[in-house]
C-alpha cells in the first residue's frame, strides 16, 4: 500500500502547547497557565455590532481582500499611530487569524530548498509552515543574556546564500521580549544587505508595557521588504473570532492574496464587522485589559523570583519565561510533574525551539488570585523536589 500521508505532513511535530492543554482537560482543579488566550470575554459593543449585522442579513462573502471599511480603518490607524502607510486597496488582505497570515506569507515567498531564518524561542507554527512549503527552517537563538532580543551578530552567522527570509515576532511569544528602534537598525542592515524578506508577526503589538511598539517596517529601508502581520485576538480578547490582517508591498501582497483566494476566499464577514467596531469604539476596554495584564505581570514575575525561579521582566505580550535550571529538572519533566503533583499547567520552553530549553512558559492571562495560588503551588513543588 502506498503511504497515504505526505512526507512533509509526517515530519512536522504536533503542537507541544496543545499536548499539555489536552491533558489539562482530563483533570480537575487545574490552574492553566498554558494556552495563550485572554481570560476576558470580547467587549460587548464588539459582539453587539456583529450580532446586529447578522440580524440585518450580512452573512455573505466579502471581497477577497476583506471589507473595504475595515481595511481603510486599519490603514488610517497605522498611519496615525506609527506613520506606517499601506494602501488599503493594494497592500492589505484581511485574513482568518494571524495564523493564516503566517501561512500565506511563507507560501508566497518560499520555494523548496530556501532557508528561512526564525528568531527562537518562537511561536510553534513558524517552522512547520516553512517545512510544509519545502523550505528549510533555520533557528536563530535569542538568548536570555540579551533579554531574548534578536542579536545581530548571531543572525549574521546564520545567514547563507540560501537564506530567503527572516521571521520575527516582537513582542514575543513565549518570552515577552520587545525590540526598540535602535535594536532594529542593526537587523535592518543585515536584512537589506542580504536581500532578505522580513515577516513580522506583531499580534502582541498592543501589549507593549514599556514605551511604545515599533513596527520594523518603519525602520530604515525595511518597508519595501517587510510583510507585516497583525490581528485582534490578543488585545481585544477576540481569539475565537479568527481575524487578522497582512500588509506588504503590492507584489508581495498580491502573491499572498492569490493563495488566500484559493484556500480561504475571505475571512468571515461577521468577524470583520466585529473588528471594525473594535477599532471604532473599544479602545477604552482594550486599554483596561492591558492595564490589568501589566499588574498581573508585576505580581507574577515578582512571585516567581521570590520562590527561586529566575525570571526577567517581560516587556510585552502576556507570558513569563522563567528559568527552571536551578531545579535540576528538564523543562519537560518540570512541566509534566508540576501538572500531576500540583495541578498547575505550564508549557516546556523547548517546544518553542532549542533556545527555550531550561525554561517554562507561563501565560499570566488569568486572574490575580489564580496567579497567586499558582506561585504558591509552584513553590511547594520546588520545595518538595529539593528535599527529595
Amino acid at each position: 500500500m502506498k503511504n497515504r500521508i505526505s512526507e512533509r505532513a509526517r515530519v512536522i511535530p504536533p503542537s507541544g502547547i496543545r499536548k499539555f492543554f489536552d491533558i489539562v482537560q482530563t483533570m480537575d482543579e487545574v490552574i492553566s497557565l498554558g494556552v495563550g488566550e485572554p481570560d476576558f470575554v470580547t467587549p460587548w459593543n464588539i459582539c453587539e455590532a456583529s450580532i446586529y449585522s447578522i440580524e440585518q442579513g450580512k452573512t455573505s462573502y466579502t471581497s477577497n481582500r476583506g471589507l473595504q471599511s475595515l481595511r481603510e480603518a486599519l490603514a488610517a490607524r497605522m498611519e496615525q499611530r506609527h506613520a506606517l502607510r499601506y494602501n488599503p486597496d493594494q497592500e492589505m488582505v484581511i485574513t482568518t487569524g494571524v495564523s493564516e497570515g503566517v501561512d500565506i506569507a511563507v507560501r508566497a515567498i518560499v520555494d523548496p530548498g530556501d532557508e528561512v531564518l526564525i528568531a527562537e524561542p518562537s511561536y510553534v507554527s513558524y517552522a512547520p509552515c516553512v517545512t510544509l512549503t519545502g523550505g528549510v527552517p533555520v533557528p536563530v537563538e535569542c538568548r536570555e543574556v540579551d533579554r531574548f532580543k534578536l542579536n545581530p551578530d548571531i543572525l549574521a552567522e546564520a545567514i547563507t546564500q540560501k537564506s530567503k527570509a527572516l521571521i520575527i515576532n516582537f513582542p514575543t511569544n513565549p518570552t515577552g521580549a520587545v525590540m526598540t528602534r535602535s535594536d532594529y537598525k542593526a537587523i535592518a542592515d543585515l536584512v537589506t544587505d542580504h536581500d532578505l524578506i522580513l515577516i513580522s508577526d506583531e499580534v502582541y503589538a498592543e501589549l507593549t508595557y514599556e514605551g511604545t511598539h515599533v513596527p520594523p517596517a518603519t525602520v530604515g529601508d525595511l518597508w519595501e521588504r517587510t510583510i507585516t502581520l497583525n490581528g485582534f485576538s490578543k488585545a481585544y480578547a477576540m481569539t475565537g473570532w479568527r481575524l487578522g490582517y497582512l500588509c506588504a508591498p503590492e507584489d508581495l501582497c498580491d502573491a499572498a492574496l492569490k493563495i488566500h483566494q484559493y484556500v480561504m476566499l475571505c475571512a468571515p464577514v461577521m468577524a470583520q464587522v466585529a473588528a471594525n467596531e473594535a477599532i471604532r469604539s473599544a479602545e477604552e476596554e482594550k486599554d483596561g485589559m492591558i492595564k490589568e495584564y501589566r499588574q498581573r505581570r508585576n505580581l507574577f514575575v515578582e512571585g516567581l523570583n521570590n520562590i527561586g525561579l529566575h525570571c526577567h521582566l517581560p516587556e510585552g505580550a502576556f507570558y513569563a519565561f522563567p528559568s527552571i535550571a536551578s531545579t535540576g529538572l528538564s523543562d519537560e519533566d518540570f512541566a509534566e510533574q508540576l501538572l500531576h503533583e500540583q495541578h498547575v499547567a505550564v508549557v516546556p520552553g523547548s517546544v518553542f525551539g532549542a533556545g527555550g530549553a531550561g525554561h517554562i512558559r507561563c501565560a499570566y492571562a488569568v486572574s490575580r488570585p489564580d496567579l497567586t495560588e499558582a506561585v504558591r503551588r509552584i513553590g511547594l513543588f520546588i520545595e518538595a523536589h529539593q528535599r527529595a
